[in-house]
């Protein structure tokens, strides 16, 4: 047997160049705390947390009869999935109301945003869904041994998602 010498690799010298992040090119991520929810008609209070800001696109199988074993993949339906807004329970009830208007047999559907701010409270990024409705209004549990705040949640369904 022949013995192939191994070549011994020498790890690449990072210069201090290339380690220093130039003066104003630091991009630092955006904080999830800071942000602002505005929804068509209703006076916005202030939200404790948003969930569900998701696209996702169907991938469909597809393969044509003259191929051996090749699968094709193509895009299909766009889907947005539904956002829950999270807030303290106060004497507000335009969201439940907003609600009723769907067990009523009226839905109304509205468009709005959730508007991401920086360190000094200006707008970095918008999310704006379109012809959303809610689909479930829902208040934590009551417990006489906590002294957490009563949330209330509503799920909204959102037919479109746009980043501005």
């Amino acid at each position: 047997m022949e013995e192939k010498s191994a070549v011994k690799r020498t790890p690449k010298k990072i210069t201090k160049e290339a380690k220093m992040t130039p003066a104003g090119g630091r991009t630092d991520p955006y904080r999830k705390f800071n942000f602002v929810v505005e929804l068509d008609g209703i006076a916005t209070t202030g939200f404790i947390s948003v969930e569900g800001i998701e696209t996702l696109t169907d991938v469909i199988h597809y393969r044509e009869g003259n191929e051996i074993a090749a699968l094709r993949k193509l895009p299909g339906l766009h889907k947005f999935t539904n956002i829950t807004l999270k807030r303290g329970v106060t004497a507000n009830r335009e969201l439940w109301e907003w609600r009723k208007t769907v067990l009523d047999g009226r839905t109304e559907r509205k468009n709005g945003s959730i508007v991401v701010l920086g360190e000094s409270r200006e707008q970095v990024m918008r999310i704006n869904f379109r012809d959303a409705w809610p689909c479930r209004w829902k208040v934590g549990a009551l417990d006489s041994m906590e002294s957490d705040v009563l949330i209330e949640e509503l799920e909204l369904v959102v037919e479109r998602l746009e980043l501005d």
